[in-house]
């Protein structure tokens, strides 16, 4: 009986490293995320060449990318500012991640109304913490057309989160349209990418935009993994 444990013991270890490999095959993350999704009052908002609203661009950009997406990646759904009368305390957990949530997240984009101000900063705090980013790793992509306007310090609050974090990542995604204005790197949304080892896009139309959600929100492969 004894000559068994060894054995026992390293078919133990060699299906808990099988795992990752499986996954890698599969084509699946190993690392939940979650879409912070700007609905403040700019997003209903046109630019200066156009009369459509720059949310109908991003759910224009969703509906392109999260379809291949979340069939190999567990992602959920944070959304802030809906709702004028809400100013800054408008911060929902609309989905927890799950496999294949395409459909639901973008039920949940298309019917939002944008209103309300940029609480950003204790919104991404919130998706870290649904996400368990002391214990688990987890990526957070931040999906927005502005900056902070709710007196949130997010250079600060990402600097806070990495000291915690087991592995977390931010990455941002700004949708820079004609006439927005935006803080320089280092300052701002950017800096939680920064921070954190994350990627800071900016887009300008909706090809740029599915650019930058499928670099950030498709699974890396495992020897891209920062950790």
């Amino acid at each position: 009986m004894r000559s068994l444990i060894p054995t026992l013991a390293l078919l133990g270890v060699l299906g808990s490293a099988a795992e990752p490999a499986l996954a890698q095959e599969k084509g699946t993350c190993i690392d939940d995320a979650m879409l912070v999704f700007d609905a403040s009052g700019s997003m209903a908002g046109t630019d200066m060449n156009a009369v459509r609203p720059h949310i109908a661009t991003v759910r224009e950009a969703l509906a392109a990318v999260l379809p291949a997406v979340t069939p190999r990646r567990h992602l959920g759904l944070m959304v802030y500012g809906p709702g004028s009368a809400y100013g800054c305390s408008n911060i929902q957990l609309r989905l927890k991640p799950g496999p294949n949530s395409a459909t639901t997240i973008l039920g949940e984009v298309d019917a939002v109304v944008p209103g309300g101000q940029t609480p950003l900063t204790a919104a991404v705090r919130g998706a870290a913490e649904e996400l368990h980013y002391r214990n688990e790793p987890a990526v957070v992509v931040l999906l927005t057309d502005g900056e902070e306007t709710c007196g949130g310090d997010p250079c600060r609050m990402a600097r806070e989160l990495r000291a915690q974090a087991r592995d977390l990542t931010i990455h941002v995604v700004g949708f820079k349209v004609a006439g927005s204005t935006w803080l320089q790197a280092g300052t701002g949304s950017s800096c939680m990418a920064e921070e954190t080892g994350g990627l800071s896009i900016t887009a300008h139309d909706k090809d740029e935009l599915i650019a930058a959600l499928q670099k950030t929100l498709t699974c890396p492969l495992f020897s891209e993994r920062r950790r």
